[in-house]
């Protein structure tokens, strides 16, 4: 954390028993896309991004980023926004970082960086999500005076799915991590705290994992706290009626794969852009069939006093040289505001997942867990061979008679082993520690099931005593009108 030497002007608030509260929270999310060395533009354009916030009308209070890898791109970011946002957090996590930062207006109290125990595999070193340990960047940041005046901040960026539904390997691991962030707020929310968990959580809306943190937790996806949106609507309308470019942003939502980016246009059309020539996209007729909400803000605003009264997409500028868009997500931008006659808050009603999705997620882990158990066997089964291989080859030197082949032996028993070994480590030791956090995930979702399951028969029996009581009554009244 890093305050700021920079005096802020303090905002006006209401007064809540005896304290004073800011009148209103304004919230941003936003992917940067600042993967070094790979994305392109990447500190022009995070600068931009910097800037954009910085000049904001009206300023965002509360900011979250996810995908800034560096030092040097955070830093640039704090330099143009600390007038508005004096502190700040950059997190560390994995071996090469997180890329998780919280920037806000107020002092961050507490902080912690809570690493997902299911977070990708070491073998598939292309994607980088087990190196860059994901999890969930943890703030809890003081509004005002009081004991509950804190807003408890969860950033996140869940593991991409990199295939489709039903090739995705990763949907085991995204689903604990929903359940996992979920537990946090459910934990910070029993505190008495207004939670906001914010970031590129890679899930579609009423996915199994929306469900999971809508249900798990008294958060709710400030989108729909502010639209007249149904997914199951908007999906249906975009694969038959095609919603346009512009309904996507302003209607559904849509952060990612959205048209209006110029990173999801072609190579050729990204050719034109940079000499100049940028065809013309009408967003008001043009159809963005494949444009996707991934990006969230979840929060309990109700139950605190607090009410949601706007939610956008933002940062759909261009770079004012580059001409590109500023990073391969759009933003969401959501107000929040604490009413001068402040009724009294909705209650927080506890909710569970049916039974029906919890043997959905048990069937999930399940499939994942011998799938993993049988690469675990192939993977020493590897190793074992290879070190045959390995001790074959050695033997034979003895037995060469020109120096070239006891070179190649060499060779082969020096590369086989040392993939065998890779192997066999991550067959012995990471998946076996996959393995054990799957039990206790499994665990979990079964315990959950079982409480949802008595819970259910609890109504139903209490239903069922209701009317034995009123038809006892009416039999009771049809007596004595007899009598």
């Amino acid at each position: 954390m890093e305050p700021s030497t920079i005096a802020v002007k303090p905002s006006s608030g209401v007064h809540l028993d005896g304290h004073t509260l800011p009148d209103e929270v304004r919230i941003l999310t936003l992917n940067c896309w600042g993967l070094k060395y790979i994305s392109q533009h990447r500190h022009a354009r995070l600068v931009e991004i910097g800037r954009q916030i910085a000049a904001a009308d009206p300023p965002p209070n509360i900011v979250g980023l996810q995908e800034c890898w560096t030092q040097e791109d955070y830093t640039a970011i704090r330099a143009l926004t600390k007038h508005i946002l004096p502190y700040g957090k950059f997190y560390f996590s994995g071996i090469f970082g997180g890329g998780l930062i919280i920037l806000t207006k107020w002092p961050v109290e507490e902080s912690s960086m809570y690493r997902y125990p299911l977070n990708g595999r070491p073998s598939a070193f292309w994607r980088g999500d087990w190196y860059v340990g994901k999890g969930v960047a943890c703030a809890s940041i003081r509004i005002g005076p009081g004991a509950k005046h804190v807003v408890e901040v969860f950033n996140t960026h869940l593991h991409a799915p990199y295939a489709s539904d039903r090739g995705d390997s990763y949907a085991c691991h995204r689903v604990a991590q929903a359940w996992e962030i979920a537990k946090l707020m459910r934990h910070a929310a029993d505190r008495g705290h207004l939670v906001v968990g914010l970031g590129d959580f890679n899930l579609e809306p009423e996915s199994m994992g929306h469900q999971i943190i809508e249900a798990c937790s008294p958060v709710r996806d400030a989108w729909t706290e502010t639209k007249a949106y149904r997914f199951s609507d908007s999906a249906r309308c975009r694969r038959t009626a095609a919603s346009t470019v512009e309904e996507c942003l302003v209607k559904h939502g849509t952060t990612c794969d959205s048209l209006a980016n110029t990173w999801r246009w072609s190579k050729q059309m990204r050719k034109d852009l940079t000499k100049g020539h940028e065809r013309a996209l009408d967003s008001n007729t043009m159809a963005d069939p494949n444009a996707k909400r991934l990006d969230y803000v979840f929060t309990n605003a109700q139950t605190q006093g607090w009410q949601v009264v706007q939610a956008e997409v933002g940062m759909t500028m261009r770079h004012p040289t580059l001409q590109c868009s500023l990073s391969d997500h759009f933003s969401v931008e959501v107000g929040l505001e604490h009413p001068a006659r402040l009724s009294a808050p909705v209650s927080s009603e506890s909710s569970t997942l049916p039974t029906e999705t919890y043997d959905r997620i048990l069937e999930l882990i399940a499939s994942y867990t011998a799938r993993e158990r049988s690469w675990r066997r192939w993977r020493l089964t590897h190793f074992v061979a290879e070190l045959a291989i390995s001790i074959a080859c050695l033997v034979a030197v003895w037995w060469s008679p020109y120096s070239h082949v006891a070179f190649i032996l060499m060779l082969i028993s020096t590369l086989g082993l040392s993939a065998g070994v890779l192997d066999g480590l991550m067959g012995g030791l990471f998946v076996s520690s996959e393995i054990r956090a799957l039990k206790e995930f499994e665990w979990e979702i079964e315990n959950a099931r079982k409480r949802a399951a008595d819970t259910v028969g609890g109504e139903k029996s209490a239903q069922e005593r209701r009317l034995r009581v009123l038809e006892t009554k009416t039999l009771v009244r049809s007596s004595a009108l007899a009598g």
